[in-house]
C-alpha cells in the first residue's frame, strides 16, 4: 500500500498545474448539521469550511470545479468572495442524485482528475501530494481505523484494491477489515469518460455512487492503488460537533505552523488565529488573544484578552484588553487596557487606558489620557480627528470631529473641544465654574 508522504520537501518535484484537474463535490444539504445553511458554508476559522478545500486545490491545479447544488447560488457566491476563476457546475440532483450523478455534468481539462468532498477543510497540500505523485488508473484514499464499525471495507490484494463492501454485505472475514475508504479519489480521464455512463442507481437510495467506479474497472482489471492518508486531515464535517473538532484541529495546525516560524504563544490553546493572519519579527502573543482578518504583526508585544482585526501593528505593544478594530495603522506605540481603537492610524503614541480612537490620525510623542474619546459620528456621517506631534490630551476629554489639532498643544483635563482647529502651542481647556451648594446632601436625602 502507498504510504502518503506528509514532508513539503518534494514540491520541487511535483507536476506542474496543468497536469491535473481537480473537482470539489459541494451539492449536498448536510442534514445532520441541523441547520437551514448548506454544509459546506459552515465556517470553520471564521471561513466557510470549503475555503481551505479550494485553498489545497489552487496549489496543485488550476482547473478546479465546485459541483453545487443545495443553496448553489449562496455557495457560488460565498466562493467568488475568495477565490476567482473556479468553475461551477449544477447538479441536476432531481434527475442524477448521488456522487456519480455529481460528476456527470463535469468536463475536466486535465487527464488526471482528482475528486474531493467539500466537508473535508483539514486537507492541505501535503495530505494530496500522493495522489498527483501515482500514475494508477484510480487512487483510492484508505486509512485504518482501530473500531471499523459502519464503515465500508476496503478490500486489497498485491497493493491493489479488489473491491469496496459495506458492512451489511461484508462476509465474515471482510468484517475483521481495518482499512476504510476515505472518500478522496484520483481518477485517470479515461476511467470516468468510459464507467461514469455505466453507473446506475439500482439501490435502496436509488443515487448514482462514485465508488460503482471501483467495481466495474475491477471487472476490467483497470490498475486500482490504495493510498494510505492521514485520518485528521481526511475528516468528514457532518455535524456540529464535528465542526467544533475540526476548528481545534484547525487552530492547532494554525498556531503550531506560527511557533515553528519563532513566534511566542503563551497558553496557545487560548488564543484564537485565522489563516490571513501574519507575523514578522519578534512577536509575542499572550493568552486569551483574538486575531482575525488580514492583520500584520510585526515585532510586537498582544498581551492577554486582547481582541486584533484587519490591522497592522509594528513596534508596538497591545493591551491587556484591548481592541484592535478594522483599518488601524498602530506603529511604535502604547496601547493599554480598555482602549478601543477603529480605522486610525498612530505612529508613536501613547494611550494607557479607557479611551475610545475612532478615525483618527495621531502623530509621535503624542500622549492620550484615560478617558479620552474621539466622538466621530454625528448620526448621520463620520468624521476625522486630526492630531499633531507631542500633543498631551488630558484625561476625560472628548474631541469632537471633524477636528484638527496641531502640534505641542495641551488638552486640559475634562475639556470638551468642538472647534474645528487648534493652533499650535496653545492650551485648550473647557470648564464650568466650579461651585457649591450649601448642605444640599442633607436637604436631598432629609437628614440632618
Amino acid at each position: 500500500m502507498v504510504k502518503l508522504h506528509q514532508s513539503i520537501q518534494k514540491r520541487e518535484f511535483m507536476p506542474t498545474k496543468n497536469d491535473i484537474s481537480i473537482v470539489i463535490l459541494a451539492a449536498g444539504k448536510g442534514s445532520r448539521m441541523k441547520s437551514q445553511k448548506a454544509k459546506v458554508l459552515h465556517s470553520i476559522s471564521s471561513k466557510p469550511m470549503i475555503y481551505y478545500i479550494i485553498k489545497a486545490a489552487q496549489e496543485i491545479s488550476n482547473d478546479i470545479s465546485v459541483v453545487i447544488g443545495h443553496q448553489k447560488q449562496k455557495v457560488q457566491e460565498e466562493i467568488s468572495n475568495y477565490f476567482e476563476n473556479i468553475n461551477f457546475v449544477e447538479q441536476d440532483i432531481q434527475n442524477y442524485p448521488g456522487t456519480g450523478g455529481a460528476l456527470k455534468g463535469v468536463k475536466p481539462q486535465n487527464e488526471k482528475v482528482l475528486v474531493l468532498n467539500g466537508d473535508m477543510p483539514l486537507i492541505n497540500f501535503e495530505s494530496l501530494e500522493g495522489f498527483i505523485q501515482n500514475d494508477a488508473d484510480i487512487i483510492l484514499s484508505v486509512f485504518d481505523l482501530e473500531d471499523p464499525s459502519g464503515y465500508g471495507r476496503v478490500v486489497i490484494q498485491d497493493n491493489e484494491v479488489q473491491k469496496i463492501v459495506e458492512q451489511k454485505d461484508a462476509s465474515k472475514e471482510e468484517l475483521q477489515l481495518t482499512t476504510v475508504n476515505a472518500g478522496v479519489y484520483a481518477f485517470s480521464k479515461t476511467i470516468l469518460e468510459k464507467y461514469l455512463p455505466k453507473l446506475n442507481n439500482n439501490n435502496a437510495q436509488k443515487e448514482y455512487y462514485l465508488t460503482d467506479i471501483i467495481s466495474l474497472a475491477r471487472a476490467e482489471n483497470c490498475r486500482i492503488m490504495p493510498l494510505l492518508v492521514d485520518e485528521e486531515h481526511f475528516m468528514g464535517v457532518n455535524s456540529k460537533i464535528e465542526l467544533a473538532h475540526a476548528e481545534m484541529l484547525m487552530q492547532k495546525r494554525l498556531k503550531e505552523y506560527w511557533m515553528a516560524q519563532g513566534v511566542i504563544m503563551q497558553l496557545p490553546e487560548t488564543i484564537y488565529l485565522e489563516d490571513t493572519v501574519v507575523f514578522e519579527g519578534e512577536c509575542i502573543i499572550e493568552n486569551n488573544c483574538r486575531l482575525s482578518g488580514k492583520t500584520l504583526l510585526k515585532d510586537s508585544h498582544i498581551k492577554a484578552g486582547s481582541v486584533i482585526e484587519e490591522s497592522t501593528i509594528i513596534a508596538s505593544d497591545i493591551g491587556p484588553l484591548a481592541h484592535i478594530r478594522p483599518k488601524s495603522e498602530i506603529i511604535n506605540t502604547h496601547i493599554g487596557n480598555f482602549v478601543e481603537v477603529k480605522k486610525s492610524k498612530l505612529n508613536g503614541v501613547k494611550a494607557g487606558h479607557l479611551s475610545y480612537l475612532g478615525d483618527a490620525i495621531i502623530n509621535s510623542g503624542t500622549n492620550i489620557g484615560a478617558g479620552v474619546i474621539t466622538c466621530n459620528y454625528d448620526g448621520i456621517k463620520k468624521y476625522e480627528t486630526k492630531i499633531g506631534k507631542n500633543v498631551f490630551v488630558g484625561s476625560d476629554s472628548q474631541l469632537v470631529a471633524p477636528l484638527e489639532i496641531e502640534d505641542d498643544v495641551m488638552i486640559a483635563a475634562g475639556t470638551t473641544l468642538t472647534s474645528g482647529e487648534v493652533k499650535k502651542g496653545s492650551l485648550a481647556i473647557s470648564r464650568t465654574k466650579l461651585r457649591f451648594v450649601k448642605d444640599f446632601y442633607y436637604k436631598f436625602f432629609g437628614k440632618r
